[in-house]
Protein backbone atom coordinates (compact mmCIF):
# COMPACT_ATOMS: atom_id res chain seq x y z
CA UNK A 1 0.00 0.00 0.00
CA UNK A 2 1.40 3.38 -1.00
CA UNK A 3 1.50 5.87 1.82
CA UNK A 4 2.82 9.04 0.22
CA UNK A 5 0.71 12.20 0.24
CA UNK A 6 -1.15 12.89 -3.00
CA UNK A 7 -1.19 16.58 -3.89
CA UNK A 8 -1.19 16.07 -7.67
CA UNK A 9 -3.24 18.74 -9.45
CA UNK A 10 -2.40 17.73 -12.99
CA UNK A 11 -0.32 19.52 -15.59
CA UNK A 12 -1.34 22.30 -17.92
CA UNK A 13 -0.23 19.82 -20.59
CA UNK A 14 0.83 16.19 -20.12
CA UNK A 15 2.74 14.42 -22.89
CA UNK A 16 2.50 10.68 -23.54
CA UNK A 17 5.04 9.01 -25.82
CA UNK A 18 3.77 5.69 -27.14
CA UNK A 19 6.17 2.88 -27.95
CA UNK A 20 5.75 -0.42 -29.80
CA UNK A 21 2.10 -1.42 -29.77
CA UNK A 22 0.85 2.01 -28.64
CA UNK A 23 0.52 4.13 -31.77
CA UNK A 24 -2.60 5.86 -30.48
CA UNK A 25 -4.15 6.60 -27.10
CA UNK A 26 -7.62 5.04 -27.25
CA UNK A 27 -8.97 7.00 -24.29
CA UNK A 28 -7.85 10.36 -25.71
CA UNK A 29 -10.66 12.70 -26.76
CA UNK A 30 -8.86 14.20 -29.75
CA UNK A 31 -9.27 17.92 -30.39
CA UNK A 32 -6.61 18.55 -33.06
CA UNK A 33 -3.43 17.32 -34.71
CA UNK A 34 -0.43 19.46 -35.55
CA UNK A 35 2.52 18.83 -37.85
CA UNK A 36 5.54 20.66 -36.47
CA UNK A 37 9.20 21.11 -37.35
CA UNK A 38 11.81 21.78 -34.71
CA UNK A 39 15.35 23.24 -34.81
CA UNK A 40 16.45 19.59 -34.65
CA UNK A 41 14.35 18.35 -37.55
CA UNK A 42 11.02 16.58 -37.72
CA UNK A 43 9.58 14.54 -34.84
CA UNK A 44 8.29 11.00 -35.34
CA UNK A 45 4.88 12.24 -36.45
CA UNK A 46 2.15 14.77 -35.94
CA UNK A 47 1.32 15.79 -32.38
CA UNK A 48 -2.16 14.66 -31.34
CA UNK A 49 -3.84 16.94 -28.81
CA UNK A 50 -6.86 16.18 -26.69
CA UNK A 51 -8.15 15.42 -23.22
CA UNK A 52 -8.23 12.43 -20.96
CA UNK A 53 -10.80 13.39 -18.37
CA UNK A 54 -9.96 16.95 -17.35
CA UNK A 55 -6.30 16.66 -18.29
CA UNK A 56 -4.95 18.24 -21.47
CA UNK A 57 -2.78 15.64 -23.21
CA UNK A 58 -0.48 15.61 -26.23
CA UNK A 59 0.37 12.21 -27.68
CA UNK A 60 3.24 11.20 -29.96
CA UNK A 61 3.96 7.75 -31.42
CA UNK A 62 7.71 7.27 -30.94
CA UNK A 63 8.15 4.97 -33.94
CA UNK A 64 5.74 6.86 -36.18
CA UNK A 65 2.06 6.12 -36.59
CA UNK A 66 2.81 3.21 -38.92
CA UNK A 67 5.62 1.93 -36.69
CA UNK A 68 8.19 2.66 -39.41
CA UNK A 69 11.05 4.25 -37.43
CA UNK A 70 13.55 1.86 -35.80
CA UNK A 71 14.81 2.77 -32.32
CA UNK A 72 18.26 3.92 -33.44
CA UNK A 73 16.72 6.24 -36.05
CA UNK A 74 14.16 7.96 -33.80
CA UNK A 75 14.77 11.72 -33.73
CA UNK A 76 14.69 11.94 -29.94
CA UNK A 77 15.77 15.57 -29.88
CA UNK A 78 12.97 16.64 -32.22
CA UNK A 79 10.42 14.59 -30.26
CA UNK A 80 11.34 16.03 -26.88
CA UNK A 81 11.68 19.57 -28.20
CA UNK A 82 8.29 19.40 -29.92
CA UNK A 83 6.56 18.12 -26.79
CA UNK A 84 8.26 20.34 -24.23
CA UNK A 85 8.99 23.58 -26.09
CA UNK A 86 6.30 23.67 -28.77
CA UNK A 87 3.37 21.82 -27.19
CA UNK A 88 4.23 23.10 -23.70
CA UNK A 89 4.24 19.74 -21.92
CA UNK A 90 5.03 20.05 -18.22
CA UNK A 91 5.38 16.32 -17.68
CA UNK A 92 6.22 13.40 -19.98
CA UNK A 93 5.20 9.76 -19.60
CA UNK A 94 7.02 7.25 -21.76
CA UNK A 95 5.31 3.94 -22.54
CA UNK A 96 7.72 1.28 -23.76
CA UNK A 97 7.77 -2.47 -24.35
CA UNK A 98 10.74 -4.31 -22.84
CA UNK A 99 12.18 -7.75 -22.30
CA UNK A 100 12.28 -9.12 -18.77
CA UNK A 101 15.53 -10.26 -17.15
CA UNK A 102 14.68 -10.32 -13.45
CA UNK A 103 13.07 -13.55 -12.27
CA UNK A 104 9.80 -11.84 -11.29
CA UNK A 105 9.61 -9.67 -14.44
CA UNK A 106 7.72 -12.08 -16.66
CA UNK A 107 5.55 -11.20 -19.67
CA UNK A 108 2.67 -8.90 -18.75
CA UNK A 109 4.48 -7.27 -15.84
CA UNK A 110 4.26 -3.47 -15.67
CA UNK A 111 7.35 -1.74 -14.30
CA UNK A 112 8.05 1.88 -13.37
CA UNK A 113 11.87 1.91 -13.60
CA UNK A 114 14.04 4.07 -11.42
CA UNK A 115 17.48 3.60 -13.02
CA UNK A 116 19.08 3.31 -16.46
CA UNK A 117 22.22 1.77 -17.91
CA UNK A 118 22.94 3.12 -21.38
CA UNK A 119 24.47 0.81 -23.99
CA UNK A 120 23.38 2.83 -27.03
CA UNK A 121 25.82 4.55 -29.35
CA UNK A 122 25.83 7.12 -32.13
CA UNK A 123 22.60 8.82 -31.09
CA UNK A 124 22.27 12.59 -30.74
CA UNK A 125 22.18 12.81 -26.95
CA UNK A 126 22.25 16.52 -26.15
CA UNK A 127 20.72 19.79 -27.28
CA UNK A 128 23.91 21.64 -26.35
CA UNK A 129 26.43 21.07 -29.12
CA UNK A 130 27.69 22.72 -32.27
CA UNK A 131 28.01 26.34 -33.42
CA UNK A 132 29.93 27.38 -30.33
CA UNK A 133 27.18 26.21 -27.96
CA UNK A 134 28.40 25.89 -24.40
CA UNK A 135 28.58 22.34 -23.04
CA UNK A 136 25.90 21.58 -20.41
CA UNK A 137 26.32 18.83 -17.81
CA UNK A 138 23.10 17.59 -16.17
CA UNK A 139 22.75 15.71 -12.89
CA UNK A 140 21.50 12.26 -13.89
CA UNK A 141 21.91 10.48 -10.56
CA UNK A 142 18.19 9.69 -10.61
CA UNK A 143 17.23 9.59 -14.30
CA UNK A 144 13.46 9.50 -13.73
CA UNK A 145 11.42 12.14 -11.92
CA UNK A 146 10.44 10.62 -8.59
CA UNK A 147 7.33 12.75 -8.14
CA UNK A 148 5.86 11.63 -11.47
CA UNK A 149 6.87 8.04 -10.76
CA UNK A 150 4.98 8.13 -7.48
CA UNK A 151 1.90 9.57 -9.16
CA UNK A 152 1.93 6.73 -11.67
CA UNK A 153 2.15 4.20 -8.87
CA UNK A 154 -0.72 5.83 -7.01
CA UNK A 155 -2.83 5.98 -10.17
CA UNK A 156 -2.17 2.27 -10.72
CA UNK A 157 -3.27 1.50 -7.18
CA UNK A 158 -6.52 3.37 -7.76
CA UNK A 159 -7.01 1.61 -11.09
CA UNK A 160 -6.48 -1.76 -9.44
CA UNK A 161 -3.44 -2.45 -11.62
CA UNK A 162 -0.17 -3.84 -10.30
CA UNK A 163 2.89 -1.71 -11.14
CA UNK A 164 6.30 -2.72 -9.83
CA UNK A 165 8.09 0.18 -8.19
CA UNK A 166 11.66 0.31 -9.44
CA UNK A 167 13.84 -1.50 -11.90
CA UNK A 168 17.01 -0.96 -13.89
CA UNK A 169 16.37 -0.30 -17.57
CA UNK A 170 19.19 -1.50 -19.85
CA UNK A 171 19.01 0.61 -23.02
CA UNK A 172 20.39 -1.29 -26.02
CA UNK A 173 20.94 -0.16 -29.59
CA UNK A 174 18.54 -2.41 -31.50
CA UNK A 175 16.70 -2.96 -33.67
CA UNK A 176 17.73 -6.58 -33.29
CA UNK A 177 17.05 -8.35 -30.02
CA UNK A 178 19.94 -9.45 -27.82
CA UNK A 179 21.80 -12.75 -27.71
CA UNK A 180 21.49 -14.92 -24.61
CA UNK A 181 25.13 -14.14 -23.78
CA UNK A 182 24.46 -10.41 -24.02
CA UNK A 183 21.50 -10.76 -21.66
CA UNK A 184 23.76 -12.60 -19.21
CA UNK A 185 26.16 -9.68 -19.36
CA UNK A 186 23.37 -7.14 -18.85
CA UNK A 187 22.17 -9.08 -15.83
CA UNK A 188 25.68 -9.07 -14.34
CA UNK A 189 25.75 -5.30 -14.88
CA UNK A 190 22.51 -4.95 -12.92
CA UNK A 191 20.02 -4.66 -15.78
CA UNK A 192 16.51 -5.93 -14.99
CA UNK A 193 14.58 -5.02 -18.15
CA UNK A 194 15.87 -4.43 -21.69
CA UNK A 195 14.57 -1.77 -24.05
CA UNK A 196 15.86 0.19 -27.03
CA UNK A 197 14.36 3.66 -26.60
CA UNK A 198 15.01 4.74 -23.01
CA UNK A 199 18.08 6.74 -23.99
CA UNK A 200 18.69 9.48 -24.88
CA UNK A 201 14.99 10.21 -24.35
CA UNK A 202 15.31 10.43 -20.56
CA UNK A 203 18.44 12.58 -20.55
CA UNK A 204 17.03 14.99 -23.14
CA UNK A 205 13.95 15.48 -20.97
CA UNK A 206 16.29 16.29 -18.07
CA UNK A 207 18.14 18.84 -20.22
CA UNK A 208 14.79 20.50 -20.88
CA UNK A 209 13.96 20.33 -17.16
CA UNK A 210 10.69 18.50 -17.77
CA UNK A 211 9.60 15.74 -15.35
CA UNK A 212 9.88 12.39 -17.14
CA UNK A 213 8.88 8.88 -16.06
CA UNK A 214 8.33 5.57 -17.83
CA UNK A 215 5.88 2.71 -17.72
CA UNK A 216 7.52 -0.41 -19.14
CA UNK A 217 5.43 -3.32 -20.38
CA UNK A 218 7.35 -6.59 -20.20
CA UNK A 219 6.39 -8.12 -23.55
CA UNK A 220 8.58 -11.22 -23.37
CA UNK A 221 11.32 -12.94 -21.45
CA UNK A 222 14.73 -11.72 -22.58
CA UNK A 223 16.83 -14.16 -24.61
CA UNK A 224 17.86 -17.22 -22.65
CA UNK A 225 15.16 -16.71 -20.01
CA UNK A 226 11.85 -18.50 -19.48
CA UNK A 227 10.12 -19.49 -22.71
CA UNK A 228 12.70 -17.42 -24.61
CA UNK A 229 15.46 -19.86 -23.71
CA UNK A 230 16.06 -20.84 -27.34
CA UNK A 231 13.94 -18.44 -29.41
CA UNK A 232 11.63 -15.42 -29.08
CA UNK A 233 7.92 -15.96 -29.71
CA UNK A 234 6.92 -12.81 -31.62
CA UNK A 235 3.29 -13.86 -31.90
CA UNK A 236 3.21 -14.19 -28.12
CA UNK A 237 4.63 -10.68 -27.77
CA UNK A 238 1.71 -9.21 -29.71
CA UNK A 239 -0.79 -11.03 -27.51
CA UNK A 240 0.86 -9.75 -24.34
CA UNK A 241 0.98 -6.17 -25.63
CA UNK A 242 -2.68 -6.14 -26.60
CA UNK A 243 -3.73 -6.95 -23.03
CA UNK A 244 -1.03 -5.06 -21.16
CA UNK A 245 -1.35 -1.78 -23.03
CA UNK A 246 -5.02 -1.68 -22.09
CA UNK A 247 -3.88 -1.80 -18.48
CA UNK A 248 -1.45 1.06 -19.11
CA UNK A 249 -4.24 3.15 -20.61
CA UNK A 250 -6.30 2.63 -17.43
CA UNK A 251 -3.39 3.81 -15.30
CA UNK A 252 -2.99 6.95 -17.42
CA UNK A 253 -6.74 7.51 -17.24
CA UNK A 254 -6.65 7.42 -13.44
CA UNK A 255 -3.60 9.68 -13.37
CA UNK A 256 -5.44 12.22 -15.50
CA UNK A 257 -8.55 11.94 -13.33
CA UNK A 258 -6.56 13.57 -10.53
CA UNK A 259 -6.53 16.79 -12.57
CA UNK A 260 -10.33 17.12 -12.20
Amino acid sequence: MLEFHNNFKGFHMLAVIGGSGLTQLANLEVTRREVVRTPFGEPSGALTFGRVGCQEVVFLARHGYGHTIPPHRVNYRANLWALARMAGAQGIISVASVGGIRADFGPGTLVVPDQIIDYTWGRNGTFHEGNGTQVVHIDFTEPYDNGLRQQLLLAAQRAGEALIDGGVYAATQGPRLETAAEVNRLERDGGEVIGMTGMPEASLARELDVPYAAVCVVANWAAGRGDSEHTIDFAGIEEVLQVSLGRVRRVIEHLCAEAC
